[in-house]
């Protein structure tokens, strides 16, 4: 697998494809949300394995995980999710302020105005796999700075939050704020960022390559998420 490649127009569509059809779950989520996940992945606090964050992008439960006709469908749809991860990476490493949140765009009384909820909502979903970790960004000076990610992202909102989201315009705003927002916080954690071996060592048992893959295919791990590790 060439992680370094980016996705090609063709294979974009081919995993928006894959994730909009009846062998996802309806909860599955869509490219602009797997952006906006995979980006909180990417910059955040701490590296995460990608056995641990795959199944979410599934759905809520390992139940929602889609049947794979075969491992090499499998491997070349989590490939593809990869490289499109690897993507977002490479650009805040080399160029952060080219960086764009893949949000929607709608018309709205005649303006093309973004939307940025679906993109905001996975990105919450990224925060929340290590939300005790990103907790201090929340005390620091960037934490306006975040807040208009908690603001069309969160599922949960006090009454007089809503009313700083309510119409399109507002939303618009705040889509424009959290794409400035971004290379910020990349800067932020940086300096801070935690691997994921030292976090599976000190809290995850090891996996055997005969046990179940923890990532929900229901495959085994060492043809699944396993595939290109090797043995200790």
């Amino acid at each position: 697998m060439n992680l370094d490649e980016p996705l090609s127009d063709k294979e974009f569509d081919e995993l928006d494809d894959f994730l909009l059809s009846d062998r996802c779950a309806e909860d599955s989520m869509t490219m602009d949300t797997l952006h906006g996940y995979l980006t909180a992945l990417v910059i955040g606090p701490e590296q995460v394995l990608l056995g641990e964050w795959l199944p979410h992008v599934w759905g809520p439960s390992l139940k929602d995980a889609p049947k794979f006709k075969s491992d090499k469908e499998f491997e070349k749809i989590v490939g593809l999710i990869a490289r499109y991860m690897n993507e977002i990476a490479v650009t805040l490493e080399v160029a952060p302020k080219e960086y764009e949140p893949l949000f929607c765009e709608h018309e709205h009384e005649g303006k093309a105005l973004l939307d940025g909820e679906a993109w905001a909502w996975g990105f919450w979903e990224g925060i929340n796999i290590r939300a005790k970790a990103w907790e201090p960004i929340w005390h620091s000076n960037l934490a306006t700075v975040v807040r208009p990610i908690y603001l069309l992202g969160a599922e949960e909102l006090e009454e007089e939050e809503m009313a700083l989201r309510e119409d399109p315009v507002q939303r618009h705003k705040l889509a424009v704020e959290v794409e400035a927002a971004i290379p910020e916080i990349y800067r932020y954690w940086l300096p801070h960022r935690k691997s994921a071996i030292k976090t599976m060592q000190r809290e995850t048992p090891k996996i055997g390559r005969n046990d179940d893959c923890s990532c929900g295919s229901g495959k085994k791990f060492k043809k699944c998420c396993g595939l290109n590790t090797t043995e200790d």
